[in-house]
């Protein structure tokens, strides 16, 4: 692999491998909400925020950092309030209760309108317009999480661009295939991947932090304790198990807590982090190795949402742990064969689960994941498979990627309206 062609893989890995607190759709609104406070000025009187139905599905029952709170008000409020657009996905950090007070009153004083955009395409839409005096601002985030197509103050446009045209030429005609991400991983200079150990530093300490405290389900802190021995032993698979949940468990109930995202989401950040960093670290396996296998991870689940989407019906955690899967099969000495036997194995196992919102339960299902993962790459190490024969399964692994991605992004489109209805109708 060339110089050039590396470098366009290494920044890809860094656009899509970044730093978040709090679950990634509510805090990209706030993100939203932010610029929009900024292009007007002044604190809104009124903020209107209209949302594709996936956005507002995975925003309606998550924690919000710093503020003990659940949904979206509170996070608009904070975004108008204290938000800096040039965080962007830590755009909150700056969260104190002073902040959170205020943002309760402007719940109260009911200058905060939310609604579903009607009849878009894009699963990824947030459109902001603040008002104040007469004056008014919009932001449109779309396609991304930190994605802005269109900036106006008043009758002034000072950013418009279709989704699309934000992707960069350069990752557009990046083509990647489950052998490049391999042979990039295994090849690259160390020098040159050595910054993704910041999301093993991250995603760990996040975790780590959950057990200390009671968190949304406390998945992992249970996992951690008599359960873990009684059912499952003081094993290495408990321990990823207990490390990934928890750092789900702090996540999702709104911990200010920053964890490392994957392709906009942090629980396929920890997912496709923490199950490689556990086995690795148990296994006495070396700083490169432990690099190598974590890029393999990251550039898989890119890999793989590059044709999925953003959002979608399809539950995030069977990407994500399919990049671990990988991870964790190279790290038990696994080769290329092996590597796409474990992703052929996730696929036949994992594909349907659907994404009912973000909300603490997440823990449940990235546990699922990756349990799933590790039992995945068993079977590749014994060169097991499941077979063409069977299923959605093809002979060749990027096929089988793009059934999964195909069912994710098209075939579950109702199972997302259903959903969706449901979530608004209890």
């Amino acid at each position: 692999m060339n110089q050039p062609e590396r470098k366009q893989i290494i920044d890809l890995i860094k656009s899509e491998v970044i730093p978040a607190i709090g679950c990634t759709e509510p805090i990209a609104v706030a993100l939203c909400v932010a610029k929009a406070a900024e292009t007007l000025g002044q604190l809104p009187q009124t903020i209107e925020v209209l949302l594709s139905a996936n956005v507002l599905k995975n925003a309606m029952g998550v924690g919000i950092p710093g503020t003990g709170m659940i949904g979206l008000p509170i996070a608009i409020a904070l975004g108008a309030s204290i938000g800096k657009s040039e965080y962007q996905l830590e755009v909150l950090k700056d969260c104190t209760p002073e902040a959170v007070a205020i943002g309760k009153r402007m719940i109260e004083d009911k200058c905060i309108s939310i609604s579903l955009k009607e009849d878009i395409e894009e699963k990824l839409y947030i459109e902001v317009n603040c008002n104040s005096n007469g004056n008014k601002a919009t932001a449109i985030i779309a396609g991304g999480h930190t994605t802005f197509v269109h900036i106006a103050k008043d009758d002034q446009v000072l950013l418009s661009k279709s989704n699309k045209a934000m992707i960069t030429d350069e990752n557009e005609m990046l083509e990647l295939s489950l052998r490049k991400v391999y042979d990039f991983a295994v090849t690259a200079p160390l020098d040159e991947i050595r910054f993704i150990l910041e999301t093993a530093r991250l995603n760990k300490a996040a975790a780590e932090q959950s057990f200390e405290g009671e968190y949304g389900h406390s998945l992992g802190k249970m996992l951690r304790n008599q359960h873990r021995n009684e059912l499952l032993g003081d094993s290495t698979f408990s321990h990823i198990l207990a490390y990934t949940s928890g750092a789900c468990d702090a996540r999702m109930a709104g911990a200010m807590i920053p964890v490392m995202s994957n392709s906009g989401s942090g629980n396929q950040g920890i997912s496709a982090t923490l199950p490689v960093v556990v086995y690795a670290q148990e296994n006495d396996k070396s700083e490169e190795e432990l690099v190598r296998a974590l890029i393999l991870s990251h550039l898989t689940v890119i890999y793989i949402k590059q044709s999925l989407g953003r959002l979608s019906a399809l539950c995030g955690c069977v990407v994500a742990a399919t990049g671990s899967s990988c991870g964790i099969t190279w790290l038990m000495g696994g080769d290329y064969n092996q590597v796409a036997f474990a992703v052929q194995n996730m696929i036949a196992n994992l594909t349907g689960m659907i994404c009912d919102g973000a909300k603490p339960s997440c823990a449940l299902k990235v546990t699922t994941g990756v349990s799933t993962a590790v039992l995945s790459a068993m079977m590749a190490m014994e060169n097991r498979c499941v077979s063409a024969v069977e299923g959605i399964i093809d002979e060749d692994v990027d096929k089988s990627i793009h059934n999964l991605t195909r069912i994710g992004s098209q075939g579950m489109n109702e199972t997302d309206r259903v959903v969706l209805d449901i979530m608004t109708h209890k």
